[in-house]
C-alpha cells in the first residue's frame, strides 16, 4: 500500500511517504522537510485512494468466495445474481435524475437500495417459481441480471447526456474519486459482513457438499443462502457505490487461493480478502501509470488480467482432464 501511494504521475520516495503519514498520525513526531504539494498529493489524494482499493478488493473476493459455495458454481461473482448491476443502477438515478440531494452519502445509500432491492427480487422470483436449490437460484439470478442492466441502459439513454460520461466512468470502476469522509462506510461494511462470513465458514464448507449434506449436519440450508445473499448484497452495494463497478475480482481471486490452500472456508475466506485487497492496489498502480497522468479504468485493467487467467485457468483443466 505505501509503494502504492509512493508510485504515480508524480513519484514520492518511500521514506518522504511514511514521513508524511507519521507527521499526520502524530504530529510533531517527523521533521517536515517536504513541500505542502508532496504533502497533499500523499495524505489527500493518494492514501485514501489506496485504502479504499483495498477494502474493494477484500469486500469483492470475500462475495466471491461465500457465492461460489451457497451456489455450488464456481464462476459465481457479484455480477451473477444482479447484485453489482442493482448497486449501479441506483447510482445511475442519483447521477444522471435525481442529483446530489442528501450530499455525500447519496450515491452509496442509492447503491445499498439497488443492491439490496435487487437480491430481494431474485430471493422474491426463486421462491415464487419454487427456484430455490442452487442451480435454479443461479439461472433466476442471471435473468434479473439482464433486466436490471437493461433498465440502468435506459437511465443514461434517458438521463442528461452532459454528465453521461461520469457514469459511463463511474460504471467502468475506478478509485479517482475517494475520500477520507467515505472510507468508514465501505469499511463498516467488511467487518461486519466480512465478520459474519468468516463466522460461519464452516457453514459455508458443508454447503459445498449440497443441500441434502448440510441439511443432514444440521444446518438450515435453504435459509441460510438467503442471509448470505442479502450480507453479500450489503458487501457489494458498499464496494460499488464508492469504487463503481469492479469485475472479476470476486470470480478470480478465490480461485487462486482454493489452488494454494485448498477448499477450506476457514482459510479460504481470510486469505481472499488478503489476496483480493492486494491485487486491487496492485491494479490501481498499474491504472495510473499507464497512461500517465490519466487514470485507466480499473474495470479495463481487472478484466484483462480476469479474461487472461480464466483462458490459462481452461487450458490448465484440460491438460488435467
Amino acid at each position: 500500500m505505501m509503494l502504492g501511494v509512493s508510485i504515480g504521475a508524480v513519484g514520492i520516495p518511500l521514506d518522504v511517504v511514511w514521513s508524511v503519514v507519521a507527521s499526520h498520525l502524530v504530529p510533531g513526531s517527523v521533521e517536515v522537510t517536504w513541500s505542502a504539494g508532496r504533502d497533499n498529493i500523499v495524505w489527500e489524494v493518494r492514501l485514501p485512494r489506496i485504502i479504499l482499493g483495498a477494502i474493494v478488493g477484500a469486500i469483492l473476493a470475500l462475495v466471491g468466495a461465500a457465492l461460489q459455495s451457497v451456489t455450488r458454481n464456481q464462476l459465481a461473482d457479484p455480477h451473477l445474481l444482479g447484485i453489482s448491476s442493482g448497486a449501479a443502477l441506483g447510482a445511475i438515478i442519483v447521477l444522471l435524475h435525481t442529483g446530489m440531494f442528501l450530499g455525500l452519502v447519496t450515491v452509496p445509500l442509492f447503491a445499498f437500495a439497488g443492491a439490496l432491492a435487487t437480491t430481494v427480487l431474485v430471493v422474491g422470483v426463486a421462491n415464487l417459481t419454487n427456484a430455490t436449490n442452487a442451480s435454479r437460484l443461479v439461472l433466476t439470478g442471471v435473468a434479473i441480471s439482464f433486466i436490471v442492466t437493461s433498465l440502468g441502459s435506459l437511465g443514461i439513454f434517458l438521463g442528461d447526456p452532459r454528465a453521461a460520461h461520469t457514469v459511463v466512468f463511474w460504471m467502468l470502476g475506478g478509485l479517482g474519486l475517494s475520500q477520507w469522509a467515505q472510507l468508514p462506510y465501505p469499511l463498516i461494511a467488511l467487518v461486519a459482513g466480512g465478520g459474519y462470513l468468516m463466522w460461519n465458514a464452516r457453514y459455508l464448507n458443508a454447503m459445498t457438499l449440497g443441500d441434502e449434506s448440510a441439511t443432514t449436519l444440521g444446518i438450515p440450508a435453504g435459509r441460510f443462502r438467503m442471509v448470505v445473499f442479502v450480507v453479500c448484497a450489503l458487501l457489494t452495494g458498499a464496494a460499488v457505490a464508492f469504487s463503481g463497478v469492479i469485475s472479476f475480482v470476486g470470480l478470480m481471486i478465490p480461485h487462486l487461493v482454493r489452488m494454494v490452500v485448498g477448499g477450506d472456508y476457514r482459510r479460504v475466506l481470510p486469505l481472499s480478502a488478503l489476496v483480493g485487497a492486494i491485487f486491487l492496489v496492485l491494479a490501481d498502480m498499474v491504472a495510473r501509470i499507464v497512461i500517465p497522468p490519466q487514470d485507466v479504468p480499473l474495470g479495463v485493467i481487472t478484466g484483462l488480467v480476469g479474461g487472461l487467467f480464466f483462458i490459462l485457468l481452461m487450458r490448465r483443466s484440460q491438460r488435467l482432464g
